[in-house]
């Protein structure tokens, strides 16, 4: 029986149909029912398609953009929407594309109606911004015409940049040495083995080439004996007893036998004794031969005499040195330098020495206060009168004379008695202005006004001098007479309106009473006449930024600088003028060009090192030394820097150093005195307040502030310097 055909075996399949779905096959499709793929430079079947979107490729790219298109509410702000955009995806046709060109426009419009004003303000930001954080090039611009001088070997020896860097790897550190202890130089010596390095095989292999005890190696061939050595033991111990002996008597009194040696601090005190001549015994010995050759030689040479006392003196001989001193004021008896014998630091036997020379000297000017400020100084009283008395009647117009047996007597509280010697001072000499003055100042330490005020009336009678006037304003306007001291500098300055200190006592007078615009025209008549005094620029300078006149100040100081080139105090005041102004940048500015004005100036320097940042400051310093090594102002600033990086002992040593080079600085014993209140004990600080009161400092801008200032006309030294350093603050 023939089967019947399934009437659907010739129809077509219908849409969507997959064989073998209902027993669990899945469709697929292969390559060669689709056909070959297309390549990504194809084009796509839309002929309207934007630039972009015209490949394959770039719709395949489009695509898969618009997956990674991220629509989560964290991409979503209230005010501009999603950060992409939501129709990106979209066709992009010609209404969008002349969408976006209607806001371009518009964009473009704004732009250029905000154009100036955004312009300028980004112009006056960077100019804000490159002030206060300037270039390289603009900082060393200053510094780019040097170049100029400098020459081609220096060019040469400019390192390169590359040495700067593997320093630690390319220069690796140096062998360290260890001195050979004494036991091993004497075990050796009594061995008689005479080399003592080490073998470079043994430390290589050690212990494998051990010597053979068989004889082969023997330590003491037969031909060698133990010799003797290159080294003295016992000479080093007699050179080690000597050296001794020599710190000994340089730390005590052979003469008197009441030792001066600090048991407790011996140790301490021997290091700052021993050291007093470079070189060894040996150098002493040829030196002492030659000056004996040379006293044997020339035996009326004072110089002989005086440097061999001085090599003596040095090595410890005190008593040599006594005798040499003795026996060379006998071979130059009518010599001065006899005088600068006596001046060796041997107390017991100068009296001695100074009798010899007073007895064979002649009693001219220089030997007269030579001798007098010897007997002042070693509180010789008993002879002092008597050698005033010779001395005066010797030169009877040397007015120097006479105000130190005046000074003398004053000091010893016998204030008649310096009353009297001014007297016959007077005979002698009836117009001397400096008697007059010292009369005049006897009278007002003294409490004796009225004394004083007729003694300068005839001292104006007789000596008119400008310094007379000048004390005669001074004393009415410290009492308070102020109307009498206008009165004295009028008159004054009808006679001598060429002296500048006249013209600053006038204006300041003014300033006193609160006459600003007096005291303005009496500093501007006083720089008429005086265009080269310092003090009444600056006065005038103050006195306008003072009223808050700051632009008239700088001009001030511009004018005077150009009257007065190469001044540091005018360059001084115009870089601080700019620093209390705020003015930082300025003031540097002005720093750097005052520095090339005046390359030595110690004050400059020392205004600079603090002017620099914190981090600067110790290289500041160095410059400053290398220019002005032995300025006090610098000195003095090389010890606040020390102060302000707590490094005490060597401030202290710096602080030292300067009061010892420049004892009439009052500021730096102000800073010390406020140094030791700070970090020293008392008794260091009632040394550095002795110290002060015997140097009798006069000057220093801080010091002179205070010691002229009206109030304190009456106060002593030590006084001043309690006041000078309760002021100063230790912002540095």
């Amino acid at each position: 029986m023939p089967l019947k055909k399934k009437p659907f075996l010739g129809m077509p399949a219908p849409l969507g149909y997959v064989p073998g779905l209902g027993r669990g096959a899945t469709g697929f499709t292969t390559r060669s029912d689709i056909g070959p793929a297309r390549d990504a430079n194809d084009p796509v079947d839309d002929r309207h398609a934007p630039p972009g979107k015209r490949t394959v490729g770039d719709q395949m790219k489009k695509n898969q953009d618009d997956d990674d298109e991220d629509l989560n509410d964290t991409n979503y702000d209230e005010f501009n929407g999603y950060a992409g955009s939501l129709f990106s995806s979209g066709p992009y046709e010609k209404d969008d594309e002349e969408a976006d060109a209607i806001y371009a426009a518009l964009d473009k419009r704004m732009d250029e109606r905000r154009k100036e004003r955004r312009e300028l303000r980004e112009k006056e930001e960077i100019e804000k911004y490159r002030m206060e954080r300037p270039k390289i090039q603009q900082q060393f611009s200053d510094l780019k015409r040097k170049l100029s001088e400098v020459s081609e070997e220096e060019w040469l020896s400019i390192p390169d940049v590359g040495d700067a860097r593997n320093k630690r790897q390319r220069n690796p550190r140096y062998e360290k040495l260890t001195p050979v202890p004494d036991s091993f130089f004497a075990k050796h010596l009594q061995t008689g083995d005479n080399h003592t390095s080490v073998d470079p095989l043994q430390v290589q292999f050690g212990g494998l080439n051990t010597p053979f005890p068989g004889g082969l190696n023997t330590p003491y061939p037969g031909g060698m004996t133990p010799g003797a050595g290159e080294l003295d033991m016992r000479k080093i111990g007699q050179a080690r007893n000597t050296l001794m002996d020599m710190r000994l008597s340089q730390v005590s009194d052979s003469v008197s036998g009441q030792t001066v040696v600090d048991p407790k601090g011996y140790l301490t005190d021997l290091n700052s004794m021993i050291p007093t001549h470079g070189g060894d015994i040996s150098d002493i010995k040829k030196a002492r031969l030659l000056l004996k050759s040379v006293r044997e030689t020339n035996p009326h040479h004072p110089p002989a005499w005086i440097a061999s006392a001085r090599l003596e003196e040095v090595t410890g001989k005190l008593q040599v040195a006594r005798n040499l001193i003795m026996k060379g004021t006998e071979m130059c008896p009518k010599v001065r330098h006899t005088l600068n014998i006596c001046s060796l630091s041997l107390s017991l036997s100068l009296t001695a020495t100074f009798t010899v020379s007073q007895r064979h000297c002649s009693c001219d000017l220089l030997t007269c206060i030579q001798q007098i400020k010897f007997s002042i100084s070693f509180t010789l009283r008993e002879s002092l009168e008597a050698l005033l008395q010779r001395a005066v009647a010797h030169c009877p117009k040397a007015e120097v004379l006479w105000l130190m047996g005046a000074k003398s007597k004053w000091l010893a509280g016998d204030v008649p008695a310096a009353r009297s010697i001014l007297a016959l001072a007077f005979q002698a000499n009836p117009n001397s202005e400096e008697i007059w003055l010292a009369a005049v100042k006897l009278e007002s330490e003294n409490n004796e006004y009225e004394r004083a005020r007729r003694l300068l009336a005839k001292a104006r009678s007789s000596a008119a001098t400008a310094r007379v006037f000048m004390k005669s304003i001074k004393l009415e306007w410290v009492l308070g007479n102020i109307d009498a001291a206008q009165e004295l500098c009028t008159e004054a300055l009808r006679l001598y309106e060429n002296f500048p200190k006249l013209w600053m006592m006038k204006g300041q007078i003014e300033e006193q009473s609160e006459n600003m615009d007096l005291a303005r025209e009496a500093y501007n008549q006083g720089l008429k006449k005086c265009p080269h005094s310092m003090p009444l620029w600056l006065l005038l300078s103050r006195l306008e930024e003072r009223v808050g006149q700051l632009t008239r100040a700088r001009a001030i100081l511009e004018k005077s600088r150009l009257k007065n080139p190469q001044a540091p105090e005018l360059w001084l005041e115009s870089v601080r003028l700019e620093y209390r102004a705020g003015l930082k940048n300025i003031s540097n500015t002005l720093m750097a060009k005052a520095l090339q004005e005046c390359p030595n100036s110690g004050v400059l320097w020392a205004e600079a090192v603090f002017l620099e940042a914190r981090p600067q400051r110790k290289t500041k310093s160095v410059d400053a030394l290398k220019k002005c090594e032995h300025d006090p102002h610098v000195l003095l600033a090389v010890a606040k820097l020390f102060w302000s990086e707590r490094k005490i002992t060597k401030a202290r040593e710096w602080f030292l150093r300067t009061v010892k080079i420049e004892p009439d600085l009052g500021d730096a014993w102000a800073f010390f005195y406020k140094f030791e209140l700070q970090h020293g004990t008392e008794e260091q600080q009632e040394e550095v307040k002795k110290r002060c009161e015997n140097a009798e400092p006069r000057h220093g801008e801080l010091w002179c502030a205070e010691s002229k200032h009206i109030l304190n006309w009456q106060k002593k030294i030590g006084e001043i310097l309690v006041l000078v350093a309760a002021k100063l603050k230790n912002t540095f």
